[in-house]
């Protein structure tokens, strides 16, 4: 399945959610507040960052902050947010500094299982499409017929990066 990074400062939620991912096969990463989730995201480049909002030291906000202005390596990389903030105002900024999904505590397990499948496909469709483009990109630059994605990687492995 998929590495999963858990922001949460409170501990018991942090544990009910690290629990229930680990119980749907997932890899799953803890950090209690932004500063060591970004710290996390840097070291163990996780497939997707549930993060809350507010946290001591570095809030959620800061965190997809700096993670989209400073780190565009993560573009692709599901970001969803989990807090207690539930006014629309609080969703509605969320989702302007490039949230995926905003979810509201309680926590709604089966949902939150869904919110994150439905994302890990999306990102899984974009790196396929991705593929497609640079096969045909290949294809065109060298006239070889290259027929998978794994074909073009191994070609590809071998051309020299044009500076």
């Amino acid at each position: 399945m998929a590495k999963i990074l858990c922001v949460e400062d409170e501990p018991g939620l942090r544990e009910d959610l690290v629990e229930t991912l680990e119980l749907a096969g997932h890899t799953v990463i803890e950090a209690a507040n932004g500063a060591l989730g970004l710290a996390a995201i840097l070291a163990e480049k996780p497939d997707l960052t549930i993060s809350d909002v507010a946290m001591p030291e570095m809030n959620g906000h800061d965190l997809l902050r700096v993670l989209r202005e400073s780190h565009p390596e993560f573009a692709e990389m599901p970001f969803v947010f989990l807090s207690a903030l539930a006014d629309r105002k609080d969703q509605i900024a969320g989702h302007k500094l490039g949230a995926d999904d905003y979810r509201t505590k309680p926590v709604d397990f089966e949902i939150m299982h869904v919110i994150i499948d439905a994302k890990l496909q999306q990102v899984a469709r974009m790196r396929r499409q991705k593929d497609q483009q640079i096969l045909k990109l290949y294809g065109a630059l060298t006239g070889a017929p290259v027929r998978d994605h794994e074909g073009a990687r191994q070609a590809l492995n071998g051309i020299e990066p044009m500076t």
